[in-house]
């Protein structure tokens, strides 16, 4: 099924509007993951034409995707990625998790963006950056469907030599389902528990009474502003 191409008609518009000359695209991938890290790639462009069949990750079968991935690497005028592990998201929540991400992938960047333009409704950034949100932005805009297939190519291959770690760790599947959900996941962690590569807040640990006793309990963004002076720099 043929799908609209992306466009840069909203780093166009940012450059007109906001005078900003660097602009990143940023996209995430493991947000509903119950293992591995969440990942956030950021993405530099320019207005140049991308390669053919450019759009969001999820719409491209793994052979595509690896492909446009191995190509936009080369293409793209740079780009850099940033993981939140499972420990920080149990401690900090998801929010502020894929905001840790993001920092870490645009102060990675060898220049620094005048302008982020980011997938979805919610500014999960905030101060001090210029943000441009954009609902199904990793289909529309070139920048930001470029960060999503790299960060979903590398957070899959992550994935996939985790699971061929530790003894144990490959009947989890994670080369198949890259933590995610799925039968085989549910069915290890049902019969071995939970990794040290699961997120251990996640309300699926209520369902699994033998293991229930491991699970953490995420402290409230209050009670860490409060711990940490206000320093955590957050924004929700």
């Amino acid at each position: 099924m043929p799908y609209e191409a992306p466009t840069h008609t909203v780093e166009r518009s940012l450059r007109a509007t906001t005078g900003a000359k660097v602009i990143a695209g940023v996209d995430e991938v493991g947000r509903g993951a119950w293992a591995g890290p969440v990942t956030v790639c950021a993405a530099i462009t320019g207005l140049r034409r991308p390669p053919d069949g450019l759009t969001d990750s999820k719409l491209l079968t793994v052979k595509r995707r690896d492909e446009l991935a191995e190509a936009l690497e080369s293409w793209v005028t740079a780009y850099a990625l940033g993981d939140a592990s499972p420990e920080e998201i149990d401690e900090l929540g998801m929010t502020a998790a894929l905001r840790l991400a993001a920092v870490r992938a645009l102060e990675a960047l060898p220049v620094r963006p005048d302008a982020v333009i980011l997938d979805g409704k919610h500014d999960y950034l905030g101060t001090p950056w210029q943000v441009r949100t954009v609902i199904k932005g990793d289909r529309s805009c070139v920048a930001v469907a470029a960060a999503s297939v790299i960060a979903k190519v590398r957070r899959d291959r992550m994935m996939a030599v985790l699971g061929e770690g530790a003894e144990g760790i490959e009947q989890f599947g994670f080369a198949a389902n890259a933590g995610y959900p799925s039968p085989v996941h549910r069915a290890a962690l049902e019969r071995l528990g939970p990794t040290p590569y699961h997120r251990l807040s996640w309300a699926y640990m209520d369902g699994l009474p033998r293991w229930r006793h491991l699970k953490k309990v995420r402290r409230s963004e209050e009670s860490l502003e409060l711990e940490t002076g206000g320093q955590l720099g957050f924004d929700f």
